[in-house]
């Protein structure tokens, strides 16, 4: 798992591992392992003897690991030429080493010539991106052909929220030291990271409960049910579907269809005659009950709301049904039209067996703001959400986030794709969670589990072209079969 932590915990770590090491050891450490990436990226376009590097140098620490990184490549034939952005408050002792190896303090102009940028201006304390003579030389490297190698983080972004305020770096490989900041699983900084190698300093007074976390395959594939030679069935998990309607009855059947491929044993369907008998027609083993959710069916979770007009009464009507049976539930797309402002005049207390999956728009709506005020400030959005409603909430988007009840652990998922953007996507979505809620994980585990899934069964989809939500039914059991072998 990758487990991210903020600023102030980072720097607490590295405090107590510089007070039992000699000076500068761990500036050391940080830019062999920069250096290391570095001439990775110039092998691969040729070599590294004879390559021209160009830094651009900040005044704090960052800059510092990007002067010595170019020592060690000047010392292995590179030609590496360093741009401060105040020459007065550069590292001296990395500046004495990078000319001490024959490097050069050069104006910008060199920029057009390299074939690596290593971006050292700003670190992990920079906030409200990048300002004057910082956002200028951000912009030249974005303006050259040569690859940007970010130092810790892109400059510009903020690391502990994934924020971007302003001008920043757009980096193809970040060379992280130590820890993950959150702001490198989040977007919109995320996407400005590039591909993140992690360099491993020597932390270990980090705290126990990071600030962001990100399940990986082994992660997921060690929460995935498992059926043993004992089960049958019903304790393999029944889970309803009190989706679709008369108006958008593909939702239905697209949450039933993934809910069968989420390792539960059955799967009932609650809802209009016209979708049921597209169900049954579909999958014949499938389980059809009347119009309204009944939990006496031995019924262990359910999925409710794909599909439901915002003015629906029969739709109201199944969302209480779902809710007041008090069992694990996913709550998607027309079933949180009737909680927060604007709701049903019942207020209903949901319990924290109940998983939330808006996007931003539904999203602002439950949090009386603006779907621009969710976008800007993901991993606050998503945290308030979960304070304020109790629940796991799934806040959908370019990088999916997860929060528990209380909104204190948050997981990233790292298999989102654009792919994922088209209608019906989301009703997949909610039926996975529901199946594996039902096939008894718990609310946290069951979003981020379905989450993973539902992304790499987009990214399989998309090999052979466009990708409609039918076709991430077909592929989830092949993203299945691949994190089980």
């Amino acid at each position: 798992m990758r487990r991210a932590y903020r600023v102030e915990a980072i720097r607490a770590a590295e405090a107590d591992l510089m007070e039992r090491l000699p000076g500068g050891a761990l500036m050391q450490r940080a830019a062999a392992g920069l250096a290391t990436v570095a001439a990775q990226i110039l092998r691969e376009a040729g070599g590294v003897y004879g390559s021209r590097v160009t830094l651009l140098v900040g005044v704090g620490d960052n800059g510092g690991d990007a002067l010595y990184a170019g020592s060690f490549l000047a010392r292995r034939g590179a030609h590496v030429d360093a741009v401060l952005v105040d020459p007065d408050r550069a590292h001296s002792r990395g500046l004495a080493a990078l000319l001490a190896a024959g490097g050069r303090v050069v104006g910008s102009e060199v920029l057009a010539a390299a074939d690596l940028v290593i971006d050292g201006l700003l670190g992990i304390g920079g906030k409200g991106g990048l300002r004057g003579a910082a956002a200028e030389l951000a912009a030249a490297a974005a303006a050259a052909s040569a690859p940007i190698l970010a130092v810790d983080l892109p400059s510009g972004i903020d690391a502990d929220s994934g924020e971007v305020a302003g001008p920043t770096i757009r980096a193809d490989v970040t060379v992280t030291f130590g820890a993950f900041k959150p702001g490198l699983l989040i977007d919109p900084a995320a996407e400005r990271a590039g591909v993140v190698e992690f360099v491993d300093i020597g932390l270990d007074a980090l705290p126990p409960d990071p600030a962001v976390e990100a399940l990986q395959a082994e992660d997921v594939a060690a929460l995935l049910p498992v059926a043993d030679r004992e089960t049958d069935k019903y304790r393999r998990g029944v889970v309803g579907i009190a989706c679709g309607s008369e108006r958008y009855p593909g939702a239905g059947v697209l949450a039933f269809g993934a809910a069968v491929h989420a390792g539960t044993g059955a799967v009932r369907y609650s809802g209009p005659p016209a979708v049921r008998s597209e169900i049954l027609h579909r999958w014949p083993e499938a389980l059809l009950e009347g119009p309204m959710p009944d939990s006496s069916g031995r019924v262990q979770a359910w999925v409710c709301g794909s599909g439901f007009p915002a003015d629906g009464d029969d739709e109201n009507d199944r969302t209480w049904q779902v809710i007041e049976s008090g069992l694990p539930a996913v709550l998607d797309a027309g079933a949180l039209a009737y909680l927060g402002d604007g709701g049903d005049t019942r207020s209903p207390q949901l319990s924290e067996r109940i998983v939330l999956t808006p996007h931003a728009g539904e999203a602002a709506r439950l949090l009386g703001t603006e779907r621009a005020e969710v976008e800007a400030h993901r991993l606050h959005s998503v945290r308030r959400l979960a304070a304020d409603f109790g629940v796991t909430v799934l806040l959908k988007g370019t990088t999916t986030l997860i929060a528990e009840p209380g909104g204190a652990t948050v997981r990233a998922n790292p298999t989102g794709t654009p792919a994922l953007a088209t209608a019906g996507s989301g009703d997949v979505l909610a039926g996975l969670i529901g199946g594996l809620l039902a096939a008894g994980l718990r609310p946290l585990d069951a979003a981020s589990v379905g989450a993973y899934l539902h992304g790499t069964a987009g990214r399989l989809a998309q090999r052979t072209g466009p990708v409609a939500a039918g076709d991430l039914l077909a592929a989830l059991p092949l993203a299945w079969h691949n994190l089980t072998q």
